[in-house]
């Protein structure tokens, strides 16, 4: 029997949110990190966890530091979770899309009230 990958991508988001939020102990993941995303290959050897975290972009990149650090801690207890014969090798990833959506309306605002927006290429 053949598991389908989105199932698969389905049962790694809710267990791996839950693994970040009970089983991770890092100093240097200051804020809550939620699970935006999963996506695993065909074969189920390669899984991209999205995530995003509040914070600025230096507490984000020592967050996602730490997340790459943790992925093998991860990956085992994803193995002991799922009872897959193979575990996918996890990379977490951030999710840009919340950042984008966010300044988005920035703009729709700033054009809502009469203001000038600016290029970002030219700032």
């Amino acid at each position: 029997m053949r598991i389908r990958p989105e199932k698969v991508a389905h049962l790694m988001r809710r267990e791996v949110a839950d693994i970040l939020e009970t089983r991770l102990r890092d100093p240097r993941l200051t804020t809550t990190v939620t699970v935006t995303d999963v996506q695993v290959t065909h074969d189920l050897s390669f899984a991209r966890i999205y995530v995003t975290m509040m914070g600025e972009r230096e507490s984000r990149a020592a967050g996602m530091a730490a997340l790459q650090h943790a992925a093998g801690f991860v990956r085992r207890e994803l193995g002991d979770r799922l009872g897959l014969r193979e575990v996918p090798e996890v990379r977490f990833l951030y999710d840009e899309s919340l950042d984008h959506g966010q300044r988005v309306e920035e703009l729709l605002k700033k054009i809502e009230r009469g203001e000038k927006v600016e290029d970002e290429e030219t700032e």
